[in-house]
């Protein structure tokens, strides 16, 4: 869609707020500010303690070169409070955050123009007092699904109901409007102790949500209709308590990895492959597993006889160590008799562009929602292995409300067995049901392009949203 004419009149300045170190949130921020300049709005992405000559700063520079009205600002370098556990990733995010809060208002008010909107990560929530201090509306910008909105939400009830810890409460069933029963012990780690640093933090998060001025959300509704239509009808918030706008503006994801440069080898081994024929698993840039379960997926990779391109990471532990020999990791001769059907690629693999080739008939998945889009968006149904954070309640949307995967079982005992592995495989590329699924998926796929069409759900809000900030005055209010 062409950018509306807004030379007589400067523009508007949005500020996206970003963690550090947290590439699977700067992508979709970066992927919104993007959609937000088309729209002839100014942006700046924010990065909280982030090194802009560090490991992301090329990437930065290459993003800001393509587009100018794009930039990029790092807050200081900021110091982990003295109250946060060294050992505990999310709180650290937390607690970095706030304490870049002190930092944050200096830039805001040195922006010029000043900021119309300020949209924030979940886990940079405490600048929401930074928005409230200095006036300017404050948004909430969601990298997962419609469905942890909506339990983010519900945890203030669920708080309100009980003084239980949810790893007290075992595998027993969170009801959540919107949403299919969630086994507690699927929650992340990071909230199952009620009285955790990380837990107090979240807890808080989803107060705050409450007071922004809306929710965005990388999804759309035709992937997560009763999340969606729980969240608007204002079924997962406290009695009394205001539920802000949603506006689901996805999916975005980020642009194919292959595009600016030489292709990757795998790529040329799929164009020799049969159409939807090749089972694909990848684990994300975080996925490792022990050098045991490794063996086992090669056992049953190869016992199932079907075609496969597998990203493997050196096993847990031993992830230091330099590649060597790959065939060190695997069953004796596995690479020798699986050549002819098989590509194992050490470390990483254009994914994008591994998902979108028609010979990709399935994928196995950690279930972290960037890649669960990259699947939808080319169609490619899903075995769902989720391994931490919220990527087991993720598996629980997918397989029990959105019907996108079938879970590979083993996965909460941390040990898939080889002929999980067999079944599952097999059962995904030659069954009838695999192919039911694939269809499913292929349909999902048709919804979400049509939400990203001209007049489609999610293009209709992301324009509400670029409209009312553009036509803001100079308060920051939107008329």
């Amino acid at each position: 869609m062409a950018a509306p004419n807004n030379t007589s009149t400067p523009k508007k300045l949005v500020v996206i707020y970003a963690p550090p170190g947290m590439p699977g949130h700067l992508f979709p921020a970066v992927e919104l500010g993007k959609l937000l300049v088309v729209q002839g709005l100014e942006v700046t992405v924010v990065l909280g303690g982030e090194d802009s000559h560090g490991a992301g700063g090329s990437f930065l520079a290459g993003i800001e070169a393509a587009s100018p009205s794009l930039s990029f600002h790092c807050l200081p370098r900021a110091t982990l409070p003295s109250d946060v556990p060294a050992g505990s990733f999310e709180a650290q995010l937390f607690g970095l955050a706030r304490a870049s809060n002190p930092d944050l208002p200096d830039f805001l008010r040195s922006a010029s123009p000043a900021p119309e909107a300020l949209v924030i990560d979940f886990f940079c929530s405490s600048a929401l007092d930074v928005g409230v201090e200095l006036g300017i509306p404050t948004y909430f910008f969601h990298t997962t699904c419609i469905a942890s909105v909506a339990f983010c939400l519900y945890q203030q009830v669920i708080h309100e109901q009980t003084a239980l810890s949810f790893r007290d409460l075992g595998s027993d069933l969170l009801h959540v409007p919107g949403l299919p029963p969630i086994p507690a012990d699927h929650l992340p780690a990071f909230i199952l102790d009620r009285d955790s640093l990380s837990s107090k933090f979240f807890l808080g998060a989803s107060e705050r949500l409450c007071n922004s001025q809306g929710l965005i959300v990388n999804s759309c509704r035709s992937l997560e209709p009763r999340a969606t239509d729980a969240i608007v009808s204002g079924l997962c918030t406290l009695p009394g308590r205001r539920t802000p706008p949603l506006y689901c503006i996805g999916p975005l994801i980020k642009p194919d990895e292959a595009g600016t440069q030489q292709r990757h080898e795998c790529l040329a081994w799929l164009d020799g492959q049969p159409k939807a024929s090749v089972v694909f698993l990848s684990f994300g840039s975080l996925g490792r597993f022990s050098a045991e379960q490794i063996k086992q997926m090669a056992a049953g990779l190869e016992t199932s006889g079907q075609r496969f391109l597998w990203v493997v990471r050196r096993p847990t532990g031993d992830e230091h160590q330099p590649a060597g020999d790959l065939n060190t990791l695997f069953p004796e001769g596995f690479l020798d008799r699986t050549k002819e059907r098989a590509l194992v690629v050490m470390s990483w693999a254009p994914q994008q562009a591994v998902l979108a080739h028609g010979a990709v008939g399935g994928f196995v998945t950690h279930c972290g929602w960037n890649s669960v889009l990259e699947a939808v968006m080319p169609g490619v149904p899903m075995l769902a292995w989720p391994l931490y954070a919220e990527q087991h309640t993720n598996k629980v949307f997918l397989v029990e409300e959105m019907r996108l995967a079938v879970a590979m079982e083993g996965y909460a005992k941390e040990m898939v067995e080889g002929q999980e592995v067999v079944e599952k495989v097999r059962w995904l590329i030659e069954s009838d049901d695999g192919r039911e699924l694939r269809h499913r998926t292929q349909a999902a796929m048709r919804q979400a392009k049509e939400a990203l069409d001209d007049g489609g759900e999610s293009r209709t809000a992301l324009l509400h949203l670029a409209r009312g900030w553009e036509n803001a005055d100079h308060n920051g209010s939107i008329n």
